[in-house]
């Protein structure tokens, strides 16, 4: 029984297995889309969205660790929290390669970046691209002390993905909810490191 358990615990951590699941959605959906089982503004949502939850769950590791110190699922995010970020960034990069090839014409995409709307996306894009190109520990050990800077910038990665979603979506409820979801998570993590400190 425990060599079971200590096999699926290992099955579970297996960086392959976690990236398959990661990207099981991509292939589902990209496949969706070419045989024309779902339209381009719906893949377009979906990759988008996809990329911001995941955004969501890299951001709401510390949140959740400080809230529960002791809980072995989040010590399993914690482990694999540089995942998720870097495949938030595949899901935007995603998003914006199927906006790119649907525009087809490099002057109106363009002329679309200098609305709000679009440089928002654009800007969180190269930010979150910044962030996942050193999500390993070989740049940790180059930039030292400049990594944890460089990775504070997934705030600003969130505002401007959030600022993009609100702005561009037909209906930007949905992504007000998940603003809503992130800010509560973040008042957590700044309420109890507040607490951490004056204890």
């Amino acid at each position: 029984m425990n060599q079971s358990l200590s096999f699926g615990a290992r099955l579970l951590d297996a960086p392959y297995l976690v990236w398959i699941v990661l990207a099981l959605p991509a292939v589902f959906m990209t496949y969706n889309y070419v045989q024309g089982a779902i339209f381009y503004g719906e893949f377009l949502h979906a990759t988008g969205e996809l990329s911001a939850r995941l955004l969501i769950a890299a951001m709401a590791v510390t949140p959740l660790r400080l809230l529960f110190p002791t809980a072995g699922w989040v010590r399993w995010l914690m482990r694999h929290r540089r995942y998720l970020g870097v495949a938030a960034f595949g899901y935007s990069l995603l998003h914006a390669a199927v906006y790119v090839e649907r525009q087809g014409d490099f002057a109106s995409i363009v002329e679309d970046a200098l609305e709000i709307a679009m440089w928002t996306g654009w800007l969180a894009l190269l930010v979150m691209l910044a962030l996942a190109a050193t999500s390993n520990d070989a740049s940790l050990r180059i930039l030292r002390h400049g990594w944890k800077w460089l990775h504070r910038c997934v705030y600003a990665a969130a505002a401007l993905t959030f600022a993009h979603w609100i702005l561009s979506a037909f209906d930007p409820v949905p992504a007000a909810v998940h603003l809503g979801i992130l800010a509560a998570l973040e008042g957590v993590r700044v309420w109890k490191t507040h607490l951490n400190r004056v204890h």
